[in-house]
């Protein structure tokens, strides 16, 4: 499987980058690639590295996310990871990394989201 990456400019001065397949051995540099251009092209004061269609992820992959992370802590700029997929969230907490990047909560496809009672 392909790796394919979609970026956005959300609120707040957020960009999003949306890697989807596998980020492996073949393309973890596409990862680190699309880090460096959005930090070529300004300073965001965060990057989200929205991981819910992350199928895998190898070491290799890993590693470019920590050299993602270490190039925007360089620019001043917050990378975090958000909505992982279940396989991605195991794999970060696993390697001890899972702190590094926000500790965020994995992504449950078909959750729903609790609502805010009225007065609550």
């Amino acid at each position: 499987m392909s790796l394919s990456i979609v970026k956005s400019v959300l609120s707040g001065g957020v960009v999003e980058i949306a890697p989807r397949g596998e980020i492996d051995v073949d393309t973890a540099y596409e990862v680190r690639e699309a880090i460096a251009e959005v930090l070529a092209k300004g300073r965001p004061l965060r990057i989200e590295l929205n991981m819910r269609l992350v199928t895998f992820i190898d070491s290799v992959g890993i590693s470019a996310m920590v050299a993602g992370f270490q190039t925007a802590e360089v620019s001043d700029v917050k990378l975090a990871v958000t909505q992982p997929s279940r396989f991605v969230h195991r794999q970060l907490w696993v390697t001890g990394l899972l702190g590094l990047f926000g500790a965020p909560e994995p992504y449950f496809a078909g959750a729903v989201t609790p609502e805010v009672l009225p007065g609550a």
